[in-house]
């Protein structure tokens, strides 16, 4: 089986669907430090990394920015002081999908590349 860093974001249809609690525990083993969280009744994942000091944090939320754009998919971001707060979710399906775990992964593979990273 493929890493979820490595694998491909499908675009999200008209039939798409939310993954149910059971599939989001699966894939949510496959990824280190996330949590299943919710927001307004929708499923998130969320995690929050510490940084040296709000430049890299900044640095750190651009970056995941950029990768946000090319694929088309975009986190809720929260950018303080020494750290960043991801919250990813699927607007078109109201909850999680496949995508979300993808990016979440290649969120912490991101995280991997910065300077002075302490993930939380």
């Amino acid at each position: 089986m493929k890493p979820l860093s490595q694998s491909t974001c499908e675009a999200c249809t008209s039939t798409s669907t939310a993954l149910s609690p059971e599939q989001c525990q699966t894939l949510l083993q496959q990824l280190t430090g996330w949590q299943l969280s919710s927001a307004a009744g929708v499923a998130q994942l969320s995690k929050t990394y510490l940084f040296a000091d709000f430049k890299q944090a900044l640095a750190f939320t651009n970056q995941l920015g950029c990768i946000s754009e090319e694929h088309n998919h975009h986190p809720a971001l929260l950018t303080e002081w020494g750290k960043v707060t991801v919250n990813w979710w699927s607007h078109s399906v109201h909850g999680l999908h496949q995508n979300d775990f993808i990016m979440a992964a290649r969120t912490d593979v991101l995280t991997s590349q910065a300077v002075g990273l302490r993930i939380n």
